[in-house]
């Protein structure tokens, strides 16, 4: 029933690019099981701990391998990623690990039939993954398919390629949105992927077409290497500021943007956070959501420094996008403007926090809506959501709700909405 093809563990060894895979002992242990097969329930263990995180089905072991490709940042996989085939010498080494790798993702061990039909029919009961995107995990699941059955090494590299083309490879390949974790030195910044993103499009937040312009203008020059500008989302409260930015990502993904959360608090990490950005291929939004700064905090001057450029400039592919209730993000003291012993240089000590939202070369503007806006957004809600009510009575019931909830707002109509589902 399965042709029992030979495994050298050893092969892994002569590869040049793919070195360090990811999932390593699990593939050694799995090639060793032709020679060795008092391992069988530890491999198999693993395996299905790794089906498990990753939402696998069908061929385990062609999905582990496809993944461990997915995931492997080397020379030829980062010169590849978003941008496709690339030229010169390092294609030669490609193809040399590409021929290895052929071979150990065609390996059926010799082992016992019901296990063996298990692995390479495996029906997971994980429909999504914990950590890839769905959407992602389901691409992995094809490329498994097609690399297994490359009837060359050209073909399978040309199928891992345009893998990385389509997608990108590593974390920022197979994630849209991340956040900051502090490292363990205290001084650097790993950026951990966020696997549950909230999908969000444009058209889901009614109304505001002219700021969604202004927004998708701005990050489509940016995705297409024109000159594009630092974004500044401001206005009241609960009208969507935060919503487009996140529809934004969900919307250009597939032309390799993705998006960085930081908190004031993780400021000074900026630089660091930059400088491992700045030779992928892939358009980085740096989001700070909510940004404002009261007179004692001093984190706006790692943001300025950015925003200003110097020595450590920001890369051409990374933009700062923000959303803030206030204009000018920093708020301003009536001691800011009273000459003290202590401060002789009033004047630019406020002109230096003003001037920090000037810094974003576009500044778009997210009003309440009024009356007539705020009921076409409940009434636009409310078709969307199939809610079985007279139109007057929806629009009685929303004047209601929002003087006890926060007033006229998309949020406000939202949770309105979501009130009526659940009655």
């Amino acid at each position: 029933m399965y042709s029992i093809k030979a495994c050298k563990d050893s092969k892994i060894d002569d590869l040049i690019l793919y070195r360090e895979l990811k999932f390593e002992d699990t593939i050694r242990m799995f090639c060793a099981l032709d020679k060795n097969s008092t391992n069988i329930s530890k491999t198999i263990s693993k395996m299905l701990e790794v089906a498990g995180e990753y939402g696998l089905h069908g061929n385990l072991w062609a999905n582990i391998f496809a993944l461990a490709l997915a995931y492997n940042e080397n020379v030829y996989s980062k010169a590849t990623e978003i941008v496709g085939e690339t030229s010169g010498s390092i294609n030669t080494f490609a193809i040399h690990d590409f021929k290895i790798l052929r071979e150990l993702i065609q390996f059926v061990p010799n082992i016992n039939g019901d296990f063996l039909r298990e692995i390479y029919h495996y029906e997971g009961n994980e429909r999504d993954s914990k950590l890839v995107n769905t959407r992602v995990r389901d691409r992995i699941l094809r490329l498994s398919k097609q690399l297994i059955e490359a009837d060359s090494d050209n073909e399978f590299k040309d199928i891992i390629t345009e893998f990385y083309k389509e997608y990108g490879v590593g974390k920022f390949g197979l994630n849209k949105a991340f956040r900051i974790e502090e490292g363990s030195d205290l001084k650097t910044a790993n950026i951990i992927p966020i696997t549950r993103v909230e999908h969000v499009y444009l058209n889901d937040i009614i109304g505001y077409d002219l700021q969604k312009k202004k927004l998708t203008d701005n990050t489509e020059s940016f995705i297409n290497g024109k000159p594009a500008n630092n974004c500044l989302l401001y206005g009241d409260a609960g009208t969507g500021k935060s919503s487009s930015v996140k529809a934004i990502v969900n919307e250009y993904y597939d032309k390799g943007l993705r998006i960085i959360e930081i908190y004031k608090h993780q400021f000074r990490y900026l630089s660091d956070i930059l400088e491992q950005l700045k030779d992928r291929n892939y358009k980085f939004i740096i989001y700070m959501d909510d940004l404002s700064f009261e007179e004692s905090e001093l984190e706006y001057k790692y943001l300025k420094a950015i925003l200003e450029g110097g020595f450590g400039r920001r890369p051409e592919n990374v933009l700062i996008y923000a959303t803030s209730n206030r204009r000018h993000l920093i708020r301003e003291s009536f001691t800011d403007k009273t000459e003290t012993d202590e401060e002789l240089h009033t004047r630019d000590t406020v002109e230096e926090k003003l001037s920090l939202s000037a810094r974003f070369g576009e500044k778009i503007y997210y009003g309440s809506p009024d009356k007539r806006e705020f009921n076409s957004i409940v009434l636009s809600l409310a078709k969307k959501h199939n809610i079985d009510m007279d139109e007057g009575e929806i629009l009685s019931k929303a004047n209601m709700w929002e003087l006890s909830h926060g007033g006229m707002s998309g949020r406000s109509a939202t949770q309105f909405i979501t009130y009526l589902q659940s009655q």
